[in-house]
């Protein structure tokens, strides 16, 4: 009886093991599918490979090892980093920086006018907070609305 207890055991783990592998591993054929989740021939073969792997006392590592060796590192989900693969995963923080850098500039575009640096030159004396906001008030030109598409919006909207 105890045999055929640790026969389902040993066949729950291996089923287990093969699942999450699975879950991590792309289907070569579908591209976007795990191979977990597709019913193309090469998923099926490459689910049957990984079982007869962990059978075979094999650890994850290693296969994940040979399947990368086997058909790319594309297969896997996860691509592991590299000089190959860190614009791939430094370009969230490439953007990132990017935006914040355009952002920080307009910024600064706006705080510095030309006109206010030349009078306060002219004058010698540099103006008040209040003279430097009427002279803001009156050299900032109008918004215009740069997007037609979001005018478009508020006409639709009633707005």
């Amino acid at each position: 009886m105890e045999g055929a207890e640790d026969a389902v055991r040993n066949a729950q783990v291996v089923d287990a093991r093969a699942r999450n592998i699975s879950h991590n591993v792309r289907c070569t054929e579908c591209g976007s599918q795990s191979i977990e989740d597709s019913q193309a021939d090469v998923a099926i073969l490459l689910r049957k490979l990984i079982r007869d792997e962990i059978r075979a006392g094999k650890s994850d590592k290693d296969i994940y090892k040979k399947l990368e060796d086997d058909f790319g590192e594309t297969v896997l989900y996860a691509p592991k980093f590299d000089l190959q693969t860190a614009a791939l995963w430094l370009s969230p923080l490439l953007v990132a920086g990017a935006a914040g850098g355009v952002w920080a500039y307009n910024k600064h575009r706006q705080n510095t006018n030309v006109h206010i640096m030349a009078l306060n030159l002219v004058r010698g004396v540099p103006l008040t907070p209040k003279e430097k906001q009427t002279m803001l008030d009156l050299l900032t030109p109008p918004r215009l609305e740069r997007n037609p598409l979001s005018s478009w919006w508020r006409k639709w909207l009633g707005q």
